[in-house]
C-alpha cells in the first residue's frame, strides 16, 4: 500500500475502538436485547468482531458459531477455537454439512444438473445466517455481522447470508483497518498472517477469486468513495485503468447488495421512503 493512503487510513486505535465497542453496547441496550450472537469462521473479520464484543459486553453476554462444512479447510477451525479459547467466551459448534448436501441431492435431480461452485457457496453463507438467527430467537440475542468496508462496498459477500445481520460494528472498516485493529486487540498471529478466505470451497483465497488485492482494493475505494475522485482522477495517481475500471463495475453492479427489498410507493408514507424512523425512536 501506498505511504500516503496507509497514513490516510491509519486509525487512532484507542479511539476507535472505544467509539465501536459503545456503539455495540449502545445498539444492543437500546434494542432491548442483552445478548449477541455472530459466526466466527476462524477469519480475521470474525475474530475482531469477537474482541470487540467481548470488550464491549463481556463474555457473558456473547455466544460464537463455528459453522464448519466438510470442505472448510481444518485450520479455520482451529484458528476459530484459538480465538474462543483466548476469550474465553461461550460457543456452539454447528456443521452445516448435511443441510447443504440434502438441499442439493433433491435440488440437483429436479434441475438435472450439480450445483455450481458459486450456487453451493451461497447456500452455504445462507444456511450459516439462518443458523444464526435461530440461535437469535433461542438466546435473545442479536446477530452481529461480520463484513467489512471493502467487502460491501466490492460486494464480496452473499445477499442475506454473511452480509445479513442486526449489527454491523466493522462495515465502515477497509480490510487494512481490520487487520490494524485485530493486532491491537491481540487477535492471534495465525489468523492475522493468513490468506483471506471465505472458505466456501477448497483452496479458494478472496484475492485469487477477485483478481486483485484487498490492498489494492483499499487504495481505490478510498479514493473513488472518500475522496469522491472519478475514474480518470484516481488513473491520473498512478494506478491503472484496468482495475479501477474492475473496482468501479463491482461498486455499481452490486449495489442491489447493500439496499433493503425496494418497494413499489403506493401510499403517502412508504417504508424505506417516506417512513424512516430511527431505530431507537419513542425510547
Amino acid at each position: 500500500m501506498k505511504p500516503e493512503v496507509a497514513n490516510r487510513l491509519r486509525l487512532n486505535e484507542d479511539l476507535t475502538l472505544a467509539l465501536l465497542e459503545r456503539f455495540i453496547r449502545d445498539e444492543v441496550d437500546k434494542s432491548g436485547f442483552q445478548r449477541v450472537v455472530f459466526g466466527l469462521s476462524g477469519g480475521i473479520d470474525s475474530a475482531l468482531v469477537a474482541y470487540l464484543a467481548v470488550r464491549a459486553l463481556g463474555r457473558d453476554r456473547t455466544h460464537a458459531v463455528l459453522m464448519p462444512y466438510e470442505t472448510s479447510s481444518p485450520a479455520s477451525l482451529t484458528d476459530a477455537f484459538a480465538v474462543v479459547h483466548d476469550l474465553q467466551m461461550p460457543h456452539t459448534v454447528v456443521p452445516i454439512t448435511a443441510p447443504v448436501d440434502a438441499y442439493f441431492a433433491q435440488v440437483d435431480t429436479l434441475l438435472g444438473s450439480p450445483a455450481t461452485p458459486l450456487r453451493k457457496g451461497n447456500r452455504m453463507a445462507r444456511e450459516r445466517m439462518c443458523t444464526l438467527f435461530d440461535f437469535s430467537a433461542h438466546l435473545a440475542a442479536l446477530v452481529l455481522g461480520t463484513s467489512n468496508k471493502t467487502e460491501l462496498l466490492l460486494g464480496y459477500g452473499t445477499q442475506f447470508g454473511d452480509m445479513a445481520s442486526a449489527l454491523n460494528p466493522i462495515g465502515d472498516l477497509y480490510k487494512c483497518q481490520v487487520r490494524q485493529l485485530s493486532n491491537a486487540v491481540g487477535v492471534p498471529r495465525s489468523i492475522l498472517e493468513k490468506a483471506p478466505s471465505a472458505d466456501l470451497w477448497e483452496n479458494q483465497t478472496d484475492e485469487q477469486e477477485l483478481g486483485f488485492t484487498y490492498d489494492d482494493a483499499d487504495e481505490v475505494l478510498y479514493y473513488l468513495v472518500d475522496e469522491r475522485y472519478s475514474l480518470d482522477e484516481t488513473v491520473a495517481l498512478g494506478y491503472s485503468e484496468a482495475l479501477v475500471s474492475r473496482v468501479i463495475q463491482r461498486v455499481r453492479r452490486n449495489q442491489y447488495k447493500r439496499k433493503p427489498p425496494v418497494i413499489a410507493k403506493i401510499s403517502p408514507r412508504t417504508v424505506g421512503i417516506d417512513f424512516r424512523y430511527l431505530r431507537d425512536w419513542g425510547n
